[in-house]
Order: structure tokens, then sequence, then C-alpha cells
């Protein structure tokens, strides 16, 4: 994997897209520091320059049909939680794609996708880790850190090439390891099997529910068979 490094970009992501045509397959862009970071949702992501891992990662896909596009995100969030779990932190994963330990976030990620003739053509995912950062802005709920959790620091350039290894992009190439990415994905996914309180988008009411697990098509699960898309749950933390 070729990866890029910039002192300073607006948004890794918005590096990429700006510049597809003159990226590879599994190019990664990274960044000391981001001035615009976005994540989900619209929010930006707030990271201390120098201190933590911005980057992103092109794919094209060889035929990854469009239904299954959270396959990217299966993908992703897999290769972060094991590498965390390397290092002797208990991660698991909130559903849709960021990475919890205990109840506090250290990891978000944003994934872009283009389609075409019914399959994924070019998907750029980005991912923000917390580092080195120690002391985060206010207005951030509930961060955490690598070095908050384990009193260590990690140079940025070692640590991004040994989370890339964890990357399992041929999983992406047949039925059978989309699979297996979907059902690796539902293991141990935060809050699974507890009854906790959450908000329903849609109406504004909140209610008590059970997660047990994700479609194929990343709708999350709760007991009563109801599922939900990302825009239609929030969690109460």
């Amino acid at each position: 994997m070729q990866i890029k490094w910039f002192e300073e970009l607006d948004s890794t992501n918005d590096e990429l897209l700006r510049h597809l045509s003159q990226y590879d397959n599994l190019s990664v862009v990274a960044a000391l520091r981001q001035t615009a970071g976005r994540g989900q949702r619209g929010n930006r992501w707030v990271s201390a320059g120098g201190e933590n891992l911005t980057f992103s990662i092109l794919l094209r896909p060889a035929s990854l049909p469009a239904r299954e596009f959270m396959s990217l995100t299966y993908l992703a969030t897999l290769a972060v939680k094991s590498w965390l779990i390397r290092q002797d932190v208990s991660a698991v994963i909130k559903w849709p794609n960021d990475i919890y330990v205990g109840k506090r976030k250290i990891c978000g990620m944003l994934v872009e996708n283009s389609l075409s003739q019914g399959c994924v053509a070019t998907s750029v995912i980005g991912i923000g880790l917390n580092l080195n950062q120690t002391e985060f802005p206010g207005e951030l709920a509930n961060p955490v850190s690598l070095k908050r959790l384990t009193g260590k620091d990690y140079p940025l350039p070692a640590t991004l090439e040994a989370l890339l290894a964890e990357f399992d992009f041929s999983a992406l190439e047949s039925r059978a390891g989309r699979t297996r990415l979907w059902k690796a994905y539902q293991e141990g996914l935060f809050q699974q099997d507890l009854s906790c309180q959450y908000r329903d988008l849609l109406s504004g009411g909140e209610f008590t529910g059970t997660i047990k697990g994700v479609t194929r098509e990343g709708r999350l699960l709760m007991e009563d068979g109801k599922s939900f898309s990302f825009k239609e749950i929030g969690y109460i933390i």
C-alpha cells in the first residue's frame, strides 16, 4: 500500500475525492493535522495536530455488489478493533462504524462510496484514531486515546503501517469472504445483549431495547425483531 503523508489537509477523504484519477487502488493519504475533518451525520472530526492518526484509504473493488456496500464498514471496523486488541485494549464496535473502549470513543470512520452498474466503483474509507492526545475539547462527550489507556506514546508512521496490515482486503472479493466479515462484525457489538436506552430519531421518543446483531445490509437488529437504519436510531450513553 502506498502511503502519502501531508503536514496539513482540510480532510484526507476530500483529498482523495478531489484527485481520484491521480491515486491508485489501495492508496493511503494521511495528514498530521486536518483543518476540516469530517465525521458521520455531518459532524466535524476534532483531532489535535500531530498526535493522532487521521487517514483515508482508496479502494476500487473488483466486483463488490452495491447492496453489500456495508462490507467495507465491516472490513474497516474489524481491522481497527483487531489492532487495538493486539495492544491489549478491549475494543468493541459501536454500530455502525465507531470503535469504543468501555463507553468511550477511540475511533470514528466516514466511508464514502460511488456506484456504477450495480457495484461499488470506488470507496474512500476515512479513519480517525485517537493515539497520543490526552486533552480533549469539552464539546466532545466521551473521547479517549490509546495513550490515556496505556500510558505509552505511539509513533504515527509506524503505527499506521501496523494498523493497515490488519485489513483483510481479499475478503471483499468473494461472497464467502464478505459473509465472514459480516459474522465477525456482529461478535461483541457495543451494548449487545444488554437492555439499554435508545432514541427514536424519527419520533424523538426514547425506548428500551436490546441489540442482537445486524442484517447483512447493516440494519441494527433488536430483540423484538425490529431493525433500524443509521438515521433512525441514536444511542443514549
